[in-house]
């Protein structure tokens, strides 16, 4: 097994201790701590490991799912791997479909234990031809994957779309996994694939649409089988989720809720729309946006993405991240979740430079 270098991270790893302003963080800005009770009392392991029943019941309730059918992780990432270690190579097959460009682990992470079909999003408008998917799902294809909305374009793929997808997995007996980290910063958010039968799952997390990134709480919802798989590896990765973040979790997904959501959608818009006149006024282009990412076309006299990228951070000292990271060189990743004074600042010197 082999799994390529994680472009994005090493990207950060560069460049993002010596930068004045992270313009590239895929998030919302973090809320204070101070907010919730921070006292889970005795410092154990979660028991049982794969997270309290009662709240994997609540948690359960939002996709129409038992409480065994929710496996809580350290985050999504995780909660993506651990989906991947448990289909892939299993009896339902050795292939994944991706759609892409999307978050680089949902298609090195399955590429490291079987293969990979890419189906490619195109430009401007990012939309997805479910046929195309249909032409490269087999009977060996054991997960079709999608990030809804996409990261890095912000497309939010309409229901009907997401629907048909679930359709073609499944009359191939595979599974639609969808990352749905940035499902509920949209105004109207769909209902969770999950939600839509036998061979739907979902993964989401407190990171991007709750700001509480430093929990690292996840889950994975889904098929039991599928989850038990998940929970069988998990024993061998971090045994149990965590305790402080499943505490939070229950604050934040229970009377908090109703509050961060509407603080975070508003900063979100708030921001898109600062980001939008910002784009206009260089005459640069993007996919409007649902989340908090804006993948904008790279300026012109610059050799893609790289290089811009690197003279920003070089001569502005801010971090954006490459669109070669998601194989589109001509395009850039912009954060916008970030603190209103630092996004203002860092779109101000960017624009000093252009």
């Amino acid at each position: 097994m082999d799994i390529a270098p994680f472009e994005l991270e090493r990207w950060f790893a560069e460049h993002e201790h010596e930068a004045d302003i992270m313009l590239a963080e895929s998030g919302i800005r973090s809320i204070s701590a101070d907010r919730f009770d921070l006292d889970p009392g005795k410092l154990g392991y979660v028991i049982p490991t794969n997270g309290d029943p009662e709240l994997r019941a609540a948690v359960g309730e939002r996709y129409d799912r038992p409480a065994d059918e929710v496996l809580f992780t350290c985050g999504t990432q995780e909660a993506n791997f651990l989906a991947f270690l448990a289909l892939m190579n299993s009896e339902a097959g050795s292939e994944a479909v991706v759609v892409t460009p999307t978050y680089q682990s949902l298609h090195a992470v399955p590429e490291a234990f079987g293969s990979v079909t890419r189906v490619g999003l195109e430009p401007p408008g990012w939309e997805l031809d479910p046929d195309a998917v249909r032409a490269a799902v087999t009977d060996d294809t054991a997960v079709v994957v999608l990030n809804n909305p996409n990261n890095p374009t912000g497309r939010y793929h309409p229901e009907s779309v997401v629907r048909d997808l679930y359709d073609v997995a499944a009359d191939h007996g595979a599974y639609l996994l969808c990352d749905e980290v940035y499902r509920l910063l949209a105004d109207d958010p769909l209902p969770p694939v999950a939600s839509f039968g036998e061979y739907g799952l979902s993964t989401a997390s407190l990171t991007k649409a709750y700001g509480l990134a430093g929990t690292r709480f996840g889950w994975l919802v889904g098929d039991e089988d599928v989850v038990e798989a998940a929970w069988n590896w998990k024993d061998y990765t971090t045994i149990s989720p965590s305790l402080f973040g499943q505490h939070v979790a229950r604050q934040a997904l229970g009377d908090h809720e109703d509050a961060i959501l509407e603080e975070n959608r508003e900063l979100a818009r708030d921001h898109r729309d600062r980001v939008a006149e910002w784009v206009d006024s260089h005459g640069l282009d993007w996919h409007d946006p649902v989340g908090v990412n804006a993948f904008v076309t790279v300026p012109e006299g610059f050799d893609g993405s790289r290089e811009f990228c690197r003279t920003v951070v070089e001569e502005a000292s801010v971090v954006l991240a490459p669109g070669a990271a998601f194989g589109h060189d001509d395009y850039f990743r912009l954060g916008f979740g970030h603190e209103t004074a630092d996004l203002e600042e860092g779109l101000a010197r960017v624009g000093d430079l252009l």
